[in-house]
């Protein structure tokens, strides 16, 4: 009797193909000066998986950017969890950061690591350890309240996170929160603008891992963004979920997970102008067939 040989998961021996990459700090200065800001301390593990890591000393971009320690890790490996599958880990560290003496902190933490299973598509996600240490805006602290637990629990059945009606909730009550206050800039509006109510397969979905902030610092906040006068905006624990599919020699389209964790994104617009990016980390993978 014959019959469809396709290989399925729980029939054939799957491979995982790792992806994972960290950098404590990166951007483009246009002014005072003209100069980009270079990846520090970049690592990214082999498809294969493995571990790597990097350091990086007393960093300054003249009296722009600097930081006096950073420190990043990744690394994959096949979990020794009793149901099997594949562990990946993210994380960057920053000690000693400045910019401008305007937002400082002296230590900032990034990690994501994600656990795909033996069987289907979609990752476990946790944010644990990611963390602001007495970060301050013009020598004000800045309370920064996380939610680590952001994406809550796998979704059942496979289903991506995009598609999970408890995830869409807590983003769209985020950007509610940042469209409802009063003044506020286009930028941030336009960067936060209403979420569709439907998924797409093919989607980018910004939010943040930041919940509350306050301080008696100055500037407005809009939800994890701070607008502060004369110099810029500072985004906080920005979070990029990127649904797409690919394909294995199981039929059908398979969801493929990108996360991406900046734990301060800043735009600066008055005695500086450009950007930089601190604390940011990457997890993909892919799983066959």
């Amino acid at each position: 009797m014959s019959g469809d040989t396709t290989p399925t998961p729980s029939s054939a021996r799957r491979t995982h193909s790792y992806h994972a990459q960290a950098f404590a700090l990166d951007g483009d200065l246009q002014l005072p000066l003209k100069s980009p800001v270079k990846p520090q301390a970049f690592v990214k593990v082999a498809e294969t998986g493995g571990y790597l890591s990097e350091r990086s000393v007393d960093y300054r971009l003249e009296g722009i950017f600097a930081f006096r320690h950073a420190y990043t890790q990744v690394a994959g490996h096949e979990s020794l969890k009793p149901d099997g599958g594949w562990t990946t880990l993210a994380t960057s560290v920053i000690e000693g950061f400045n910019v401008l003496e305007v937002v400082t902190a002296d230590r900032i933490v990034s990690q994501i690591s994600t656990h795909y299973p033996q069987k289907g598509y979609v990752p476990e996600v946790t944010f644990l350890g990611t963390r602001f240490e007495n970060l301050r805006i013009a020598g004000h602290p800045v309370r920064v309240e996380l939610d680590l637990n952001l994406f809550g629990d796998k979704p059942a059945n496979d289903a991506t996170y995009h598609s999970d009606k408890d995830f869409r909730g807590r983003v769209a009550v985020q950007r509610e929160k940042i469209l409802k206050g009063s003044d506020i800039p286009e930028e941030i509006a336009k960067r936060y603008n209403r979420l569709p109510p439907t998924p797409n397969p093919q989607e980018s979905i910004e939010c943040s891992l930041v919940q509350h902030v306050e301080g008696s610092y100055p500037g407005r906040t809009h939800g994890h963004v701070i607008d502060i006068p004369h110099f810029g905006k500072v985004y906080l624990g920005v979070v990029t979920l990127e649904q797409s599919v690919y394909k294995t020699s199981v039929p059908g389209d398979h969801p493929q997970t990108t996360i991406k964790l900046t734990m301060v994104d800043i735009k600066m617009g008055c005695i500086g102008h450009g950007g930089a990016g601190g604390g940011n980390t990457v997890t993909n993978g892919t799983t066959a067939p």
